[in-house]
C-alpha cells in the first residue's frame, strides 16, 4: 500500500515537472504565425480543415496576453473563411491558446469560431499546439480536432542611413534555391538551399516603411512578388497581389523591397514556388519575455 501511494506520489510531482517546463516563450508585442491543419466534424460529414493566422500580441495581465489576428482564414474542404472579428488570448504563459470571434464565409456570412489549443512539443523553432473547439456556421455546426504550428517571426529593426549596409536588412537567396531538395539529397556541411531553405531568413516582423535588400546568390535569375497562397493546388500555388515586385534579380545582383502599409505579406519566387518567405508588417515595441523554457525561434 505504501509503494502504490508512494509512486502515485513520484507520478505526480513528475507530470507536474513536465507541465510547468512545458511552455512556449511568449512576447509582448511580438508577431506569430499560427498555421496547421486538421478535420471538421458533424454527425453526417468529416471535411478536411486547415487554419493560417497572423497573430499580433498585445499587453501582458498577469500570465495572460491577449492578441489579435491581423490576417489570415480557416477552411472547410474547398469553402475558405476569412478572418472578421477575431480575438485570443495565450493562457499561463503559452501553455494553453483561446481563440473566439467570427470569420466571414464567401457568400458574406459571418460563421464564428471557438477554438481552445494545449501546447504539446517545443523545439528551437516552433511550438506545436492541439486543438479542439468549434466553427459554427448558418447551417451547421462543426467540431474541430487540429495540430498547429505557432512560429515567432523574426524581427528586423530599421537602422540608421549611416548603418544601411547592415545585415539586418539583407535576405540572401541561397545558392541552389532553383533546385527544389528533398532529405535525401542533403550534403553534410554544406550551408546551401540544399537544407531545405532558400533564403537566409524566411519569416521576418518589420514596422511599416522599412526596406530590406534581397541579395541573389544562387546561379539562377529569380524574382520576388507578393501573393495569396492556394493551399492544396498544384498547379496554381500563388495568386499575386500586386503589392511587391521586384522584377528580376540576376545571379550576384540584388533588389529592394519596401513595405510601404501595414499588413501580412506572402512572398514568393512565380518560377520557382517552393522559394517563399512571410513578411509581418506592423508597429512594435521592445519585447518583454515570458516563460521559463525554450526560445521559440526565428
Amino acid at each position: 500500500m505504501r509503494a502504490t501511494v508512494f509512486l502515485l506520489t513520484l507520478l505526480m510531482i513528475s507530470s507536474g515537472y513536465f507541465i510547468n517546463e512545458s511552455f512556449a516563450e511568449i512576447s509582448e508585442n511580438q508577431a506569430f504565425l499560427l498555421e496547421g491543419s486538421g478535420f471538421a466534424v458533424t454527425e453526417e460529414s468529416i471535411k478536411v480543415s486547415e487554419i493560417d493566422l497572423g497573430i499580433s500580441s498585445q499587453k501582458q495581465s498577469g500570465s495572460t496576453i491577449n492578441f489579435v489576428t491581423e490576417d489570415g482564414f480557416v477552411t472547410l474542404d474547398d469553402e475558405e473563411f476569412v478572418i472578421s472579428q477575431l480575438n485570443g488570448k495565450f493562457l499561463r504563459q503559452g501553455q494553453y491558446i483561446r481563440i473566439n470571434g467570427n470569420i466571414e464565409s464567401p457568400n458574406g456570412f459571418d460563421t464564428s469560431i471557438s477554438f481552445f489549443g494545449r501546447l504539446i512539443e517545443e523545439s528551437k523553432d516552433a511550438s506545436v499546439y492541439g486543438f479542439t473547439g468549434r466553427i459554427t456556421t448558418t447551417d451547421d455546426s462543426y467540431k474541430i480536432l487540429y495540430t498547429t504550428k505557432l512560429s515567432k517571426l523574426s524581427k528586423i529593426t530599421p537602422v540608421s542611413i549611416e548603418s544601411k549596409k547592415s545585415n539586418d536588412l539583407t535576405i540572401h537567396i541561397l545558392r541552389g534555391s532553383s533546385m527544389q531538395k528533398t532529405a535525401d539529397d542533403l550534403t553534410p556541411g554544406v550551408n546551401t538551399a540544399s537544407s531545405l531553405r532558400f533564403f537566409s531568413n524566411d519569416r521576418i516582423s518589420v514596422q511599416p516603411g522599412t526596406s530590406i535588400t534581397i541579395v541573389n546568390d544562387d546561379i539562377a535569375s529569380h524574382s520576388i512578388v507578393s501573393g495569396k497562397e492556394n493551399y492544396g493546388d498544384r498547379y496554381n500555388p500563388f495568386d499575386p497581389d500586386g503589392r511587391i515586385s521586384t522584377g528580376m534579380i540576376e545571379p550576384g545582383e540584388s533588389a529592394n523591397i519596401t513595405f510601404e502599409n501595414a499588413g501580412f505579406y506572402r512572398l514568393y519566387d512565380p518560377d520557382y514556388t517552393w522559394m517563399k518567405i512571410v513578411a509581418y508588417v506592423f508597429p512594435t515595441t521592445d519585447n518583454l519575455v515570458l516563460g521559463q523554457s525554450k526560445n521559440l525561434g526565428n
